[in-house]
């Protein structure tokens, strides 16, 4: 199934310490409306059944967001919207949008929540939020973004309590969060593979993979091409195709690691996106890999 994240505009309404999306200098670059709607009905002609509203916060454009929803909706195509809920100060509010985005034909949406976001947008608006998608009928999670400390022990009770669907979700070290100390890690040897979801950005930059893409920039590797110049189709068909991209999805960064001569303890020093970054954004280490997609990388799986 084709999907993609759908970087309306970078705009927010709060700056929190751990954004992957933002680095220290404020970005608020937007799409025009009658240009998203013209790069919907290209999506929906190559056949995209999925598209996540997100970069900044997109509800700081209601209005538009719920036009380019109920776009998609003639399409068939599945919406979500991501969302820090600074709209949801009070029930009935929370009502107002939710209802809104419903009509629109919104599918899901997910609210994000972790002690930074809490430092800006109160606790409230959290739960708000949750209670009206479960009165109105919308689909809804909440990622629940951590870095695993301690630290993160009372927000995760406190979402425990009220009986909210919640998944954690690590944080990137990326972006602003880069200068983050970065907590031991606890777990077993894993495979690391990623789905890669692919990613525009307002500028119609197109990513591979849409928590790291724009980070990438010694080697671009994640850059597809920009909508100005190449059909979406053939975007995606260059995300679908590549042969290193897909041993991301399948064999995974774990395996592509020891492949490329990285020690077992060295490996589990890093979280997924951190792994990727020191292979892929190293311009040495990325020609040699692209050399083995079609040879070693392939033989190199159980």
């Amino acid at each position: 199934m084709r999907k993609i994240a759908f970087g309306y505009s970078t705009r927010c309404n709060i700056r929190c310490e751990h954004c992957v999306a933002a680095d220290a200098v404020p970005d608020n670059s937007k799409m025009t409306l009658a240009g998203a709607k013209e790069i919907i009905t290209g999506m929906a002609a190559a056949k995209v059944e999925g598209i996540s509203f997100t970069a900044g916060e997109p509800l700081i454009y209601l209005d538009d967001i719920c036009e380019l929803i109920g776009l998609c909706r003639q399409y068939d195509i599945y919406t979500r919207v991501v969302t820090n809920a600074f709209w949801a100060k009070t029930p009935p509010l929370a009502d107002i949008v939710v209802r809104r985005l419903l009509q629109s034909g919104l599918s899901q949406m997910r609210i994000s929540c972790s002690r930074w976001h809490q430092q800006h947008i109160a606790r409230e608006n959290i739960l708000q939020a949750a209670e009206s998608c479960r009165r109105n009928g919308l689909e809804y999670f909440i990622s629940f973004v951590t870095d695993f400390s301690k630290a993160d022990d009372v927000v995760e009770a406190w979402l425990r309590t009220h009986h909210l669907k919640f998944f954690p979700e690590p944080v990137i070290f990326s972006g602003r969060a880069a200068a983050f100390d970065r907590t031991p890690i606890r777990t077993d040897y894993q495979a690391n593979c990623c789905s890669m979801n692919p990613y525009l950005a307002p500028n119609l930059d197109m990513f591979a993979c849409c928590d790291a893409g724009s980070h990438f920039m010694r080697t671009d590797f994640f850059l597809l091409g920009n909508l100005k110049n190449t059909g979406i189709d053939t975007l995606f068909r260059k995300s679908e195709e590549n042969r290193l991209y897909n041993h991301i999805r399948n064999l995974g960064i774990t395996a592509i690691a020891s492949f490329a001569g990285f020690k077992a303890r060295e490996i589990i020093q890093y979280r997924k996106c951190e792994l990727c970054e020191k292979l892929f954004n190293s311009p040495r280490m990325l020609d040699r890999l692209q050399r083995e997609a079609e040879t070693g990388l392939t033989n190199w799986c159980r």
